[in-house]
């Protein structure tokens, strides 16, 4: 793996040393890591340390708000009926979900939600959810985290007399749909400030635009901000501005407040109350919520999210069976994968992998093709049967925009969508070997060698010092640039000449499923525990005992065992010397 590290010189060491001072003499490794991200002054370090809620842009800045508002209040002054429309993944059920709380206490009897079954209908609005609509007497639909796309489907609606109100972030097509609203901050019309909200978040921006203008105390709207705190870390969006602050108190909602849903998602996760971070509700809360729609219907998951504590655990019970169904699958497909490409040679001279199976579970290839990436470091999609026709998921590789890639074959598909790492799509089944030939051609002629190997960035160079003495002051700060995920991910520190402290045994060992755990020390100064997840193999443990020095990059954490905190590193990599 090739580490990446921006050195500093010049006018960055002076920022970095400047803001150092400012910040009260901080850590100079922290401070390069904050001016790396753009945070160089005193005023831009107290916005990201401090994150207030009045921080939050006015929702009438996007485009369409006014309208969006004004549609919703007719529809409440009516009594007509509303359907909450969202897509089946965490950022479409946390959306519905919050929608459904915010019109809960004065709006329930009118109310109702439809998620589409990813099997039958496939992603986004559908036929059948505007048939349904129809056959329900709904008037209005406000679609979550979805629709940017869907000019034929709104269209359809309003032939059967029914409204529209878009609450998207994708990025959209050549045409924005007719209908009453769309709600969009990546529209080209759009001026909204920041571009980056979830689905959930277009969502919340709409009820915060409607609490405005209904005299809803705007405390109520704060309070579903848990729901979009999950939104914003399971969808991968970036961890910045607006997102960061409803990230903030979204988690501190969860840590000190939970529903009785997501408490008990919480105690089928393994998480106990008090903490919570971006890992676990990524790689724990996020893949239960997620399970529902992949495996079974994703309404079990809105059904949790917005029930009361009395089934609250019941319902917490079956989404954890159904994760770990799901990672069953996952294994399968991914086992499969592997086999496939080890058993053809032309693998080997592509620079893009599309694999079909027509038996894969359609819920659970997108996870698996992530599992390729991380082997191979090829832009991938995996493909399986369902219809009749070709449905698959994609996703990418370091500075590679797979969407942009796919959106390239467009003449060959059905159906496309999705970001920058990761789309879905589908295509009569005649087609695809002329789409695997064309992806491939899209990919050779626009990938950059360098996201073709494993790249591991450095933020910035540490010396077991400069966290050793400090009285804890370093991980205090470092956990206040928390919350973390894309574009402000936990730091990766790098520290060179480091050894075993062996204090006469090993100073390593090998525990579960060929994890290492290390004793680690520099210049013979205070040893720290160490934990390298999936690297205690033969070839490591032989170069452990081959090498007295090497270096590492790692992540700087708190580990708790036994009621007693320490520092922890959480090792990313070796390099020998």
């Amino acid at each position: 793996m090739e580490w990446v590290y921006q050195e500093v010189h010049g006018t960055t060491a002076q920022k970095i040393q400047s803001l150092s001072e400012q910040l009260n003499n901080a850590p100079y490794p922290l401070c390069e890591v904050l001016v790396k991200r753009g945070i160089d002054t005193y005023e831009k370090a107290k916005y990201f340390f401090k994150p207030e809620l009045s921080d939050l842009h006015d929702p009438f800045l996007m485009k369409d708000m006014d309208k969006a508002v004004q549609r919703v209040q007719q529809a409440i002054e009516r009594k007509e009926k509303i359907l909450i429309y969202g897509d089946y993944d965490v950022d479409g059920t946390t959306a519905v979900s919050l929608f459904y709380w915010f019109f809960e206490p004065f709006y329930k009897d009118y109310i109702d939600f439809y998620i589409p079954d990813r099997n039958k209908e496939g992603y986004g609005i559908s036929w059948q959810g505007i048939d349904y609509a129809e056959a329900n007497n709904f008037s209005l639909v406000i679609a979550l985290d979805c629709g940017i796309t869907a000019c034929d489907k709104v269209e359809y609606a309003q032939s059967k007399g029914i409204d529209f109100i878009i609450c998207d972030h994708h990025l959209p097509g050549n045409s924005i749909p007719n209908a009453v609203a769309v709600l969009d901050p990546k529209r080209n019309d759009c001026s909204y400030p920041y571009k980056e909200l979830s689905g959930c978040g277009v969502g919340f921006k709409l009820c915060q635009a409607l609490a405005m203008k209904m005299g809803i105390p705007m405390q109520k709207v704060y309070d579903l901000l848990d729901l979009v705190a999950i939104s914003i870390a399971s969808d991968l969006v970036d961890a910045t501005g607006e997102n960061r602050v409803m990230m903030h108190y979204g988690m501190k909602l969860i840590a000190e407040k939970p529903r009785s849903s997501i408490q008990a998602l919480m105690q089928v996760s393994g998480l106990s109350g008090g903490k919570i971070d971006t890992y676990d509700i990524v790689f724990k809360l996020g893949p239960r919520i997620n399970a529902a729609g992949r495996l079974e219907h994703a309404k079990y998951a809105v059904e949790l999210l917005t029930c009361q504590k009395d089934i609250s655990q019941e319902l917490a019970n079956y989404l954890n069976k159904l994760n770990q169904d799901r990672k069953n699958f996952e294994k399968k497909i991914t086992e499969e994968a592997v086999s496939l490409i080890s058993n053809n040679e032309v693998y080997s001279q592509r620079k893009s992998i599309v694999l079909c199976k027509e038996d894969w579970h359609k819920g659970v290839i997108g996870i698996a093709a992530s599992k390729i990436v991380e082997r191979y470091y090829r832009p991938t999609i995996l493909l399986t049967e369902s219809e009749g026709r070709l449905v698959g998921s994609a996703r990418s590789v370091y500075e590679f925009d797979i969407y942009e890639a796919i959106a390239a074959c467009r003449d060959l598909l059905l159906q496309y969508g999705g970001h920058k790492y990761a789309a879905g799509l589908a295509l009569k089944k005649e087609n695809l070997e002329s789409f695997t030939h064309k992806f491939e051609e899209v990919v050779s002629a626009t990938v950059k060698p360098d996201s073709l190997k494993p790249v591991l960035n450095i933020d910035a160079t540490c010396q077991f010092s400069d966290f050793s003495n400090d009285g804890g002051r370093f991980i205090r700060i470092l956990k206040r640039m928390a919350p973390f995920g894309p574009v402000n991910m936990a730091p990766v520190f790098k520290s060179e000449r480091v050894s075993l402290y062996t204090n006469g045994g090993e100073g390593y060992r090998v525990v579960g499923e060929q994890h290492l755990q290390l004793t680690l020390t520099q210049d013979n100064q205070t040893a720290f525990a160490a934990i390298a997840f999936g690297m205690g193999t033969p070839e490591v443990l032989q170069k452990l005992k081959k090498h007295k020095y090497f270096n590492v990059a790692y992540h700087l954490e708190e580990n708790e065992y036994n009621n007693q905190v320490t520092l922890q590193l959480r090792i990313k990599d070796l390099q020998w010397l």
